[in-house]
């Protein structure tokens, strides 16, 4: 006789564990009060033979597991039997399968990718690129398993990136995604990059990566309005000091004074805290006009940590926006001018003014140079011909500055 929802609800707890059947091997039992981990529990039990030999699976507790569910479970159960399946070792590879996917999830991918870049990336590009994902990418395709997602779900997303105004981020999240994928290939969790079907499926970049001035006119009257600044003294010597050592706005603003070696005239910025982290960190000659800058500042911050520490806590370095919001303020659009863009205002001008051999700006700007024999140059490569380049660019700057009167002498 089969059982019924009420004869269930009235079932009560005994003084030892009892059985309710209901058919083809499925009853409950009817755990007692006293038991210690099923306190008065009911729980459904399956009883079946396989190979021979007596079996026992469970399909829940009721009420959780009502009546229906669990007879419906009995007979999936019934017919992995007469597939000659044992139930048992199917819900073992499910659990399986499960955990592996749970495992290959796109966002699990990309934790652990970002973990192997480890050694190549400073640990402050490599948040800024989870950050990215965090905010972007995550929400929509985090949680799925990347082997199941398709090119149209990822243009889904960065087509989001891409509405909001932001081309460049779109794209930079689409190279993101795609070494991903390489990284999910290389690991054996897929074996296609869905990304490469999205070749010309954004929209293209307008504009470079950042915006810099490249006109020596343009130069010496930004330079002066840099020294005419009328905020805050922290953040002119910041400004001030961009444009002589060339270094990425993150690398200024989270420089310390324990890296300023003031009798070598040299900046010694760990490798940690570079983009890409070459041999021993990287080195940048300081110029007389850059020491100047630096021993003006030393008595306000240099009890500190940092250089440029932020407004509202000297524990903490200027916030990453300060240098671009004051550029704004000065009346200089994102279009015309931006932090980073003095890195190509100086590659530019250094090669086509002062002509300067292009490696040594290349070394000096910590970009990936090798020698003829394809090895890594290392931090002190070129250090004496850099010196000297970087005090012909400090001087050229002072020109500038100086009504744009320009003394221009070839480096060698």
């Amino acid at each position: 006789m089969l059982l019924s929802d009420t004869e269930i609800k009235n079932a009560k707890p005994r003084a030892k564990p009892y059985k309710l059947k209901d058919g083809d091997g499925l009853f409950l039992l009817v755990m007692p009060v006293s038991a210690e981990k099923s306190k008065g529990a009911k729980w459904w039990r399956f009883r079946y033979t396989y190979d021979g030999k007596e079996k026992m699976l469970s399909f829940g507790v009721y009420p959780g597991v009502g009546l229906k569910m669990a007879r419906d479970r009995c007979d999936d159960a019934r017919k992995l039997l007469a597939s000659g399946i044992n139930p048992g070792d199917n819900r073992k590879a499910v659990k399986v399968t499960r955990a592996v996917s749970n495992g290959n999830t796109f966002e699990v991918i990309a934790r652990e990718w970002l973990e192997n870049r480890q050694s190549v990336w400073s640990s402050s590009y490599r948040d800024k690129i989870f950050r990215r994902l965090e905010k972007d990418v995550f929400p929509w395709i985090g949680k799925l398993p990347i082997s199941s997602l398709t090119a149209q779900e990822l243009l889904t997303v960065l087509k989001r990136v891409e509405q909001r105004g932001v081309r460049e981020t779109a794209h930079r999240e689409l190279q993101y995604c795609s070494q991903i994928f390489r990284y999910a290939i290389v690991t054996g969790r897929i074996k296609y990059d869905i990304s490469r079907d999205l070749q010309g499926a954004l929209l293209p970049i307008i504009k470079g990566h950042h915006a810099a001035i490249t006109d020596p006119n343009e130069l010496g009257s930004f330079l002066r309005a840099c020294q005419d600044y009328q905020g805050g003294f922290v953040t002119r010597c910041a400004l001030q000091l961009l444009p002589l050592v060339i270094v990425r706005p993150g690398e200024l603003r989270y420089g310390e004074w324990s890296e300023i070696d003031f009798d070598k005239a040299q900046w010694n910025i760990p490798a940690k805290r570079m983009k890409i982290k070459t041999q021993g960190g990287h080195i940048v000659p300081l110029s007389r006009q850059a020491l100047k800058i630096l021993n003006e500042l030393k008595p306000l911050t240099g009890e500190g940590k940092y250089l440029f520490p932020s407004v509202r806590s000297s524990q903490r370095p200027m916030s990453e926006n300060t240098i671009n919001a004051t550029m704004r303020r000065m009346g200089y659009s994102k279009d015309t001018v931006t932090g980073h863009g003095f890195r190509a205002t100086a590659r530019t001008i250094m090669d086509e003014v002062l002509h300067i051999r292009p490696d040594f700006i290349e070394h000096q700007l910590a970009h990936a140079v090798r020698d003829p024999n394809g090895r890594s140059y290392n931090r002190t490569s070129h250090l004496l011909e850099r010196k000297k380049m970087m005090q012909q660019w400090a001087d050229y700057l002072d020109a500038q500055a100086c009504h744009g009167k320009v003394i221009v002498g070839k480096f060698a």
